[in-house]
């Protein structure tokens, strides 16, 4: 190969075959969470990335400061194998997550009884309905509660103190005495939640 074949352009590169892929994931973004399910890219190692207990993204010991980052991880989040990871179409890196890598913290509340509606807003302005297919549970015990709601594709979100306290107050019982929170046709039970 001459000197001058080495400096030519690759015409697979030049044809737009390496994409950006924060380009790519920027664009996907203006529509909502990426498509993280339809991709299997490499996986590249873990990076020193932690989301905190408290909703912060903390990147090598700073938190990340602007929500639009934060927003812009958040959409290309993937779990796999009890592992978190951020993912594009071209590459998959390993990072870590103190308890649920979401915080709900608001809630909207439409109707009552069986015809109650409730939503929740994450840490990430995702909003989403309490309904079967992002359900509520209730871990730990009565003096330390851990209400924990699906948010998207495997996905958890810690509801914070404050939401909790909340939905404490619209706690009722089904037909078989048991306590809980009606939501878009569903009942979830809460046992222990109103002590």
């Amino acid at each position: 190969m001459t000197e001058k074949q080495k400096d030519k352009p690759d015409p697979e590169q030049a044809a737009g075959a390496n994409p950006d892929p924060f380009a790519m994931v920027a664009e996907i973004k203006t529509r909502g969470p990426a498509p993280v399910h339809l991709w299997d890219p490499p996986f590249c190692g873990d990076i020193d990335m932690e989301i905190r207990r408290d909703g912060n993204w903390v990147h090598e010991g700073r938190v990340v400061r602007r929500p639009a980052m934060v927003r812009l991880f958040a959409s290309i989040l993937k779990k796999e194998n009890d592992r978190h990871y951020l993912v594009t179409p071209v590459e998959k890196v390993g990072i870590r997550v103190e308890d649920c890598p979401f915080l709900v913290v608001d809630m909207d509340v439409s109707g009552a009884g069986r015809q109650q509606r409730i939503s929740f807003t994450t840490n990430t302005d995702e909003q989403f309905p309490l309904d079967s297919e992002h359900p509520l549970r209730l871990d730990g015990d009565e003096q330390e509660p851990h209400p924990v709601v699906q948010v998207r594709g495997g996905l958890e979100g810690l509801v914070s103190r404050a939401v909790f306290y909340r939905l404490v107050e619209l706690i009722e019982e089904d037909e078989n005495g048991r306590p809980g929170l009606f939501s878009h046709g569903h009942f979830f039970p809460v046992s222990g939640a109103e002590n």
